[in-house]
């Protein structure tokens, strides 16, 4: 691994410690509290196509327990300005309250993005179907959609883009909406191959019929090559 290369890592995993280090202060809410951490590795293979490595970290329980995990791995390809196509594999490590041992669960996923532009503002609507496998309970299919909108702005050297995005999850197995996530966040150019996210995350699910709220904290950082 060249000089360079090695700067970039090095710089990648300093500013992830410090978006841990910030996200860490903040107090616990009514709903339960979570801090998510991000990081994306993207590699680009020609100018319509890339690979993407991305591993998450979840904190719960008043961003107090170590609650899931996953690595993903994924090809991404624009077919044209308007619509990006994807397969991927995510491997899951979820701690179950009912038990409290970490879970696993594979779940390959399948993704189309359309992408435009109104009075500035850029739409990205993307649309997942997720096979989730479980050695522990019924295999499941599940519809996600995700619309994020950035807006128009962008303030400073750094490039600091406010956006809002909501995300709905569909049970096919059962033709249920059972979660919701509404995001509200900021992203921003660190340099010029490196770029991180700082939102809000206001996460409602449904289980046994009841609905419960989380509050999310979340840091993304994303390294390209």
């Amino acid at each position: 691994m060249g000089k360079y290369m090695r700067g970039k890592v090095l710089i990648a995993a300093v500013v992830n410690l410090v978006l841990i280090l910030i996200s860490s202060v903040y107090a616990y809410d009514d709903h339960d509290f979570q801090v998510w951490n991000t990081a994306v590795e993207e590699i680009k293979i020609n100018k319509s196509s890339k690979i993407a490595l991305e591993e998450e970290f979840r904190f719960g329980d008043n961003a107090d327990e170590f609650f899931y995990h996953h690595y993903d791995v994924g090809y991404a390809y624009d077919v044209n300005k308007y619509l990006t196509l994807g397969m991927n594999y995510r491997q899951v490590w979820e701690k179950k309250q009912s038990h409290g041992k970490f879970k696993e669960e594979n779940r390959p996923h399948m993704n189309a993005t359309l992408k435009y532009t109104l009075s500035g503002f850029q739409l990205d609507d993307r649309n997942r179907l997720e096979y989730r496998h479980f050695d522990y309970q019924e295999d499941a299919w599940r519809y996600r959609n995700k619309l994020n909108v950035k807006f128009p702005w962008k303030f400073t050297g750094l490039k600091i883009q406010p956006y809002v995005a909501d995300e709905i999850f569909l049970n096919l197995n059962s033709i249920d909406l059972n979660r919701n996530r509404f995001y509200s966040g900021l992203s921003l150019v660190i340099f010029k191959d490196l770029k991180a996210e700082i939102y809000y995350l206001l996460q409602t699910s449904k289980s046994s019929g009841k609905w419960t709220d989380a509050n999310v904290l979340g840091t993304k950082i994303k390294l390209l090559f």
